[in-house]
């Protein structure tokens, strides 16, 4: 079953951005719903979540009745008290029901006198109602519940839940859904920080019943593949399917919001302008460097809701820039709640030893904000955008020339600066000056394999050719030498003869300036400051 997957997470059947979710369908029936498991579904925004979730109640409708709900239906006024939720709760159920199981009205006519009745402020009532229900039912009924964050009330939320938590232990005597799935960007036990970010964090949850839902909803590189494949047979581009899905997989990490605008851009954007006049030039690494690029230079609601939570949570803010900017290893431990929240919103991942930011976009809107608090004061910054008309020659940057001129400036501004404060911020000082330069026409990012308090690599993609950067933290002349020989075996890695490193020496005798050295094939520029 093809899905067309839209960049606002839902289906549409006019769009050519799909995603085979047979796989992934069946695997949530067989672990989750067919063993009768409560879970939750929280991952990001735009993660394909309600994508996902239509399409699995559209999948489960022969062999269970499917009661699909949205707490967007039911206003936040609702949540108020027990006796407002219960009656929109029964109403949003009657109507849900229906849809799903439109033969058996007599059902919910029950459900539907009760929400008129005198007992209708009782939760207990209710329960007493939908488990009555669930006994009549002809089908199993399983029970999902979109934007469950919208349970604005914790407390109302959370007496909902605890009495399904005490009808799922005792379903062999009082019967009750068969499965549950509530689905959102909070975790259950999480809810109290969406209202009160600043209050006592509360983990004792009622929902402590839930199966751990840890399937991986991002798009692997053959996914994307498949979902190019299919275009490339409606629109004959000439595009290596393989590769470009490859390029898009290490841009996006395969978040679904993100592979989508990627090739909506490419699509419906690149294709009209004239550095992408045919199909076969959009379609390549080029095309999703400059789609990319849009990306983060276009206000989005999933970015913006990146910089409103780094806001709102500022331990969450100073765990990235010390992760982004100093290097630093962060240990990934669930019990840790700073960590928790980068990773329940999406912004990190665990790579099965530390946290790391979950992909090049969020890496790189993320460097580009730190940045911008600080272009507007720092010498660095402005040192470069008045000399930007010097690294760019018939539309070519000379990088060579870039590592030249901030060692000039730099040894101007910090020469005389404390050591360890240099040795903590160099890197940002480097991408200041870089960022004016190549805005508005070149990309960057760090590559994130190599980045810690000793070593960043930054890979600069500027009109067609890509530079390949060593910042690094001078230790010894062993140590260089090691690292001289590491960059030449990452040129490599992206089939270039020539690199640069920009080495931060704070050894009284240094030699700063520029050098050549050649390894080989292999040419390395050296930049000492």
């Amino acid at each position: 079953m093809m899905r067309y997957f839209n960049t606002e997470g839902r289906c549409r059947p006019d769009q050519h951005y799909m995603v085979n979710l047979d796989g992934r369908l069946e695997v949530i029936r067989e672990q989750f719903v067919a063993r009768g498991k409560y879970f939750v579904i929280n991952r990001g925004r735009q993660y394909g979540k309600t994508t996902t979730l239509m399409a699995l109640a559209e999948y489960l409708k022969e062999e269970y009745i499917v009661v699909l709900m949205d707490f967007q239906s039911i206003g936040s006024e609702e949540f108020v008290n027990a006796q407002v939720f219960v009656r929109a709760f029964a109403e949003e159920f009657i109507y849900s029901f229906e849809e799903g199981a439109p033969g058996e009205r007599e059902l919910t006519q029950q459900l539907a006198e009760f929400a008129e009745s005198a007992e209708s402020g009782s939760m207990r009532a209710l329960f007493a109602v939908l488990s009555r229900i669930c006994r009549q039912a002809r089908k199993p009924i399983v029970l999902m519940i979109d934007e469950v964050d919208n349970a604005s009330n914790n407390q109302v939320f959370i007496d909902f839940l605890a009495q399904l938590r005490g009808y799922y232990l005792a379903r062999e005597r009082r019967p009750i859904f068969h499965s549950v799935i509530l689905v959102g960007v909070y975790d259950i036990k999480n809810l109290r920080s969406k209202i009160r970010p600043d209050s006592e964090h509360q983990y004792n949850s009622p929902w402590n019943i839930a199966a751990d839902f840890d399937l991986d909803m991002n798009f692997s590189a053959g996914q994307i593949a498949e979902m190019l494949a299919e275009y490339e047979s409606d629109h004959h581009t000439g595009m290596d399917a393989g590769a470009v899905a490859d390029e898009i997989r290490q841009y996006t990490s395969g978040y679904p919001y993100l592979v989508s605008a990627v090739c909506k851009i490419m699509d419906e954007k690149l294709r009209c302008t004239e550095a992408f006049a045919d199909g076969r030039s959009v379609w390549t690494r080029e095309g999703v460097e400059e789609a990319v690029r849009i990306i983060l230079r276009t206000r989005t609601t999933l970015l913006d809701s990146m910089f409103k939570h780094i806001t709102e949570y500022p331990d969450l803010k100073k765990m990235l820039y010390a992760m982004l900017f100093h290097g630093e290893q962060i240990t990934y431990n669930q019990h840790n709640h700073v960590i928790e929240l980068a990773c329940m919103f999406g912004y990190t991942v665990d790579n099965g030893v530390n946290v790391q930011v979950a992909n090049r976009i969020f890496e790189t809107c993320l460097y580009n904000l730190f940045l911008s608090e600080e272009e507007l004061t720092n010498a660095m910054s402005r040192k470069a955008k008045l000399d930007r008309n010097l690294f760019v020659s018939d539309g070519r940057l000379d990088m060579e020339r870039v590592l030249e001129k901030f060692v000039e400036h730099f040894q101007d501004v910090y020469g005389g600066s404390d050591s360890q404060f240099l040795e903590d911020d160099g890197r940002k000082f480097f991408l200041l000056y870089l960022k004016p330069i190549i805005n508005g026409t070149g990309n960057y990012y760090v590559e994130a394999q190599t980045r810690d308090a000793r070593r960043t690599d930054v890979i600069v993609d500027y009109a067609g050719e890509q530079f390949v950067i060593e910042l690094k933290i001078w230790h010894g002349s062993e140590y260089n030498e090691r690292g001289e020989r590491q960059l030449t075996e990452y040129l490599d890695y992206f089939h270039q003869k020539k690199g640069y490193m920009l080495s931060f020496n704070f050894n009284r005798k240094k030699e700063t300036g520029i050098k050549t050295l050649v390894f080989g094939e292999k040419t390395i520029v050296e930049a000492v400051v």
